[in-house]
């Protein structure tokens, strides 16, 4: 059965249909240490389209620090406010490397920019992105809320109420949240489920808290795996596999 079998197979089963999809910046390096992984890049873009074509309405909120961090920008003594921006501007990169990848095996998407530049994606109009996820194209939005002070995590949170996702699926360097970084604490534990409140109680960092804050005032469940894991997201929009879920 191919991958887009099993997904369909799984779609009456499976709680949601449309999702935002969060990845770091890092995630698109791979080994590298800087830049964008054209084969990583690709071989997401494909499980997404292989997603989509199983009926699952998709966008994406891709970070930028495989580019810059405005944050590290900011420590360095750069003013915060414009190291923010700059940041923004790399996910918007990121975001046009990912269509191209998307396009390139048949895929269709678009990407909404929050700050306006026309001559290279689309201004973000909530209701036109909803139209584009109607229509089969995959959504990427970019350049985070459009505000310094803000992470790209609160940006896909927020993003995921406005378009009323079911789920906020957070690619990530490992398969789910750990009691501490499994790469450095070898007796680190995953979690399988926790509350919002749990998260933000213990400080696990999964997203930031405003972020967290905002899924659980809207009810939407966050849903933490491994992006490096081929057909991870396939196993998760299937229900299954590695992975850990915030709800409440």
């Amino acid at each position: 059965m191919s991958l887009a079998e099993s997904l369909s197979q799984a779609a009456t089963e499976r709680p949601f249909k449309r999702v935002l999809l969060k990845i770091s910046g890092e995630a698109l390096m791979g080994d590298g240490q800087y830049g964008i992984d054209q084969g990583v890049c690709d071989r997401i873009a494909h499980e997404v389209v292989d997603a989509v074509k199983a009926g699952t309405e998709m966008c994406l909120v891709i970070g930028g620090g495989n580019i810059f961090r405005g944050v590290q920008g900011a420590a360095k003594g750069m003013e915060r406010a414009s190291a923010d921006y700059m940041g923004m501007l790399a996910t918007v990169m990121n975001a046009l490397a990912m269509q191209n990848a998307i396009e390139a095996i048949g895929g269709y998407a678009r990407v909404l920019s929050a700050i306006p530049m026309v001559t290279v994606c689309e201004p973000y109009i909530r209701r036109r992105a909803i139209r584009h996820m109607e229509k089969g194209r995959i959504v990427i939005f970019a350049a985070g809320t459009g505000n310094p002070f803000f992470t790209t995590d609160t940006a896909a949170a927020l993003r995921a109420a406005e378009m009323g996702c079911n789920a906020l699926l957070k690619g990530t360097q490992v398969d789910g949240v750990y009691t501490a970084d499994p790469k450095k604490d070898a007796s680190a534990t995953r979690y399988d489920r926790l509350s919002y409140h749990e998260v933000l109680a213990r400080d696990l960092k999964v997203m930031d808290a405003s972020a967290i804050s905002l899924m659980r005032e809207n009810g939407i469940p966050i849903v933490v795996f491994s992006i490096h894991t081929r057909g991870g997201l396939a196993q998760v929009l299937a229900g299954h596999g590695t992975r850990t879920i915030i709800s409440d």
